[in-house]
């Protein structure tokens, strides 16, 4: 009799299996955090110091230590609009690669608004819609997480407002088309309509903008307008919290495909994608760490672009989550605040810094980390189009590249591998990028080491550390 698993491409799980608790991995850490700092003090956090900028429900969330943490009611009737999201057996790339590796991944793309982040921009709307908040304001990058928020806060009815960094305003208008359908207002960021914005204009006209300077606007926004939040789209606890419903299906569907992965491999900017997607793989591996145990878990891989290698080439310091200093200071992996990465396509990877979960474990030589050349991830995209038939985002061509360098090495080593990889989201919005590789002018970037000095030298001085 022929195993169904041999040639199944889709593992699909029903509406019967959702995940109705959010996975919290600091309950499992075999290490204590270091605490988020008070940005004009420079002391300790508090749950009282998050009150401007976040809903009592988020706070709890962001200083939980209990394991699991059950989905609101009203979220999960959200979330039935596409989850739980397919994963599958990428078996014409395998053939196109030759070889013995069993490549998986899960697909994020197939939420309304294009990718994971929906995960937790709808978490993140009803706490503040239970709270009594009218309006959100927040940052994107290229503009997924944007999306995300603007179609969260459709559902729930909050107004939103989005501060877009200006190289992604200019480069990816239907994204900026598809918040503002939802109902958004939308602002490329360096702009007039803050503090911080004029103040990075009046020293450079022509920014292209970074998510830290817009994170700076949005944060300043949130707390100068009453009734109004603010809503983070990765590095914070409560958001990768969130996302772990990726992983905790993709354990489902790896037990129904008969596999383990050897491999975990997310795109990483602020590290969202990479732990909702890894750390449910994690928590055995965790759990035997407490317990004095070797780790004994998958290799899981965070992969960044080489224009903004935080995790490869930054520093484990305390820095500002944003350019103007107004933002919450976090212990974390990061180039400096002040660093201005360069124009590419993946602006959802243009961050400073990454979250403080996945530093730690970064900096215990728990998890790997990866840089990835633009033009070398759309390489990969497009090879994996033209088998798989899904065209990725940007972000998503980053991990592509790396379990296609994984499959080969393992085909040159003659060894079989179980890779999976999160492909976060489609790229249909950028197209323009594609256009740009297939004519040849996608250009590849990589910060001097100067440069990155130069923006370390803006760390905040943090006693102790």
């Amino acid at each position: 009799m022929v195993n169904d698993r041999e040639d199944t491409v889709k593992f699909v799980l029903t509406e019967k299996d959702s995940i109705t608790a959010w996975y919290n991995v600091v309950a499992d850490l075999p290490f204590a955090l270091e605490p988020p700092l008070h940005p004009q003090t420079l002391r300790p956090l508090g749950p009282d110091d998050l009150v401007p900028l976040f809903p009592s429900g988020l706070i709890d969330q962001e200083f939980s230590t209990e394991q699991f943490i059950d989905i609101p009611g009203e979220v999960m009737d959200v979330y039935r609009l596409w989850r739980p999201t397919p994963l599958f057996r990428a078996r014409r790339l395998e053939k196109a690669l030759q070889t013995g590796a069993r490549i998986y991944y899960k697909y994020e793309g197939v939420s309304p608004a294009g990718s994971h982040k929906t995960n937790t921009s709808v978490a993140q709307a009803y706490y503040n819609k239970v709270d009594g908040t009218r309006r959100l304001v927040t940052e994107t990058g290229a503009g997924q997480w944007g999306s995300a928020l603007a179609l969260a806060c459709s559902m729930f009815g909050l107004e939103c407002s989005v501060y877009m960094v200006r190289i992604s305003y200019e480069q990816k208008p239907y994204r900026r088309f598809l918040m503002q359908t939802y109902g958004a207002d939308v602002t490329s960021s360096p702009s007039t309509r803050t503090a911080a914005g004029r103040a990075v204009l009046a020293r450079s006209p022509e920014s292209h903008g970074s998510l830290g300077i817009a994170i700076s606007e949005a944060v300043e926004d949130a707390v100068t307008h009453p009734d109004t939040k603010y809503a983070l789209g990765s590095v914070l606890n409560h958001v990768l919290l969130h996302q772990t419903v990726i992983g905790l299906e993709a354990l489902q569907q790896m037990r129904l495909a008969g596999e383990e992965p050897d491999f975990v491999v997310a795109c990483c900017g602020g590290g969202s994608n990479l732990g909702g997607l890894a750390f449910p793989f994690l928590k055995p591996a965790l759990e035997a760490l407490r317990a004095g145990h070797p780790y004994s878990g998958p290799r899981v891989i965070a992969v960044e672009p080489s224009a903004c290698p935080s995790l490869t080439r930054g520093v484990y310091a305390y820095d500002y989550g944003d350019t103007a200093g107004i933002a919450p200071v976090a212990r974390m992996y990061t180039v400096g605040h002040d660093f201005v990465p360069a124009a590419i396509h993946a602006g959802g990877l243009r961050y400073h810094g990454d979250s403080p979960i996945v530093s730690a474990l970064y900096h215990r030589g728990l998890i790997e980390a990866r840089a990835v050349r633009q033009t070398s991830a759309f390489q990969a995209a497009s090879l994996f189009a033209r088998t798989e038939g899904i065209l990725p985002a940007p972000e998503s061509a980053h991990a592509i590249r790396t379990a296609v360098d994984l499959a080969i090495e393992a085909r040159e080593s003659g060894k079989a591998p179980a890779i999976l990889f999160g492909l976060s989201g489609h790229g249909h919005f950028d197209l323009s990028a594609y256009e740009a590789y297939a004519n040849g002018i996608l250009q590849d970037y990589e910060p001097a080491e100067a440069e990155i000095a130069h923006a370390l030298e803006g760390l905040p001085k943090v006693r102790g550390v």
